[in-house]
């Protein structure tokens, strides 16, 4: 009888372990966890010094992110499979809504963020335009069914990412354009072009890149005004080529973020002893160079862990598009996974001198409620597609 009793019992329980598998990606809720775990304890020791890092600030968006992606995970988003010009639309409305009347508000300079009517809080709407474009790229991808037969049609689609891109830079955020980008181009090139389009096409951005610079140095000098890029974002691309050119100025944020990172070691200075975000060398030391901060206080070892997590986070989110019956939904995770991906190496790579200095936040570790909003509704819409479109094994 107590055997039959305890059989029971494991067979109940495996059923609900089964259960659990088929409705939650375990090992993407574990990597999340961590990260927001890993992220709230560095914020942490950045309020100790920094007066900007409310910790309670960042434990409310927290709680706001899990709120989120519950509700996204119980969601289901494929019907957005079809909804492509409805998607584009709202895209270009959250994205330009900065500068509706009654809406924008300035935070630090820039006026890319809306004050919420009635309840009066602040968000930076870029962060949605970029799950939104996620889901319409993914769209669009889903229309070829895994292979793009002409080039008109992979031009075509290439064109539809550089409109809701160009928003992003014509509103001012060419660091959130830049992610918008690399998302999209990440569905692109998993819808099925062939590869001798997709090498042309590099070859052509970085003439055109190199062509606009170029270009932007002389109507600037001939108009006597800033024409395609601003003159803090040209700067940053200069102090990027030679970091030593503006130490005083433009090349100053990044050769303290050098000095934070090489000074951490392997072990760090430990908890509350990073001198050079503390002191006030380091600006921003909480938001756009987190990394520098957390390199600082806790060395080697400590970057290797947050590159872990995300490694693990990656991967598993992967294999949620990798079991996924629906392509779109495949396709909208491959978007996600490209958002986080060029992230972390544009955060990382900015921090040590091999990726020019833009305004973005790292996934789940940078303070601010907006971005680790979005982030975690990120984290809420894979789980969704594990639930909604799991392959049975």
């Amino acid at each position: 009888m107590a055997q039959d009793t305890l059989s029971r019992v494991n067979k109940k329980m495996g059923a609900n372990r089964a259960g659990l598998r088929q409705k939650v990606s375990v090992p993407v809720l574990i990597a999340w966890v961590l990260l927001l775990a890993y992220g709230a304890f560095v914020i942490w020791t950045a309020s100790l010094t920094i007066a900007e890092a409310s910790f309670t600030r960042q434990l409310v968006g927290i709680g706001l992110g899990l709120f989120l992606a519950f509700l996204c995970w119980r969601s289901d988003f494929s019907g957005l499979a079809g909804m492509t010009t409805v998607l584009l639309v709202i895209d270009l409305i959250v994205l330009f809504s900065p500068y509706i009347p009654g809406l924008s508000y300035n935070a630090k300079g820039m006026t890319g963020w809306i004050k919420i009517p009635l309840i009066g809080l602040t968000f930076q709407p870029v962060e949605l335009a970029k799950l939104i474009t996620i889901f319409f790229v993914a769209s669009l991808g889903a229309q070829y069914n895994g292979r793009i037969d002409s080039v008109r049609e992979y031009v075509k689609f290439c064109a539809m990412l550089m409109v809701p891109f160009g928003a992003a830079v014509v509103a001012g955020d060419l660091g959130s354009g830049l992610v918008i980008f690399f998302a999209g181009a990440a569905i692109i090139m998993m819808s099925g072009p062939r590869k001798e389009w997709v090498l042309c096409t590099v070859a052509l951005i970085i003439g055109l890149v190199s062509i606009m610079l170029a270009l932007d140095s002389v109507l600037d000098g001939m108009l006597g005004r800033d024409v395609l890029l601003k003159q803090y974002q040209m700067n940053r691309l200069l102090v990027f080529i030679d970091p030593e050119s503006d130490t005083s100025g433009a090349g100053y944020n990044l050769l303290q973020s050098m000095i934070a990172v090489g000074s951490g070691g392997f072990f760090g200075k430990g908890v509350g002893n990073a001198s050079q975000a503390g002191a006030g060398f380091l600006p921003e030391a909480h938001t756009d160079f987190v990394f520098a901060l957390l390199s600082e206080e806790f060395g080697f070892v400590g970057a290797l862990v947050l590159l872990g997590l995300f490694a693990f986070l990656i991967f598993s989110t992967i294999r949620v598009a990798h079991r996924s019956d629906s392509l779109f939904l495949q396709l909208a995770c491959v978007g996600i996974v490209g958002m986080w991906t060029f992230q972390l190496l544009e955060e990382v790579g900015m921090c040590i001198g091999l990726m020019p200095i833009t305004g973005i936040p790292l996934p789940f570790i940078s303070f601010g409620s907006s971005s680790m909003l979005m982030q975690c509704a990120a984290v809420g819409i894979v789980q969704s597609i594990w639930r909604v479109g799991n392959k049975s094994v």
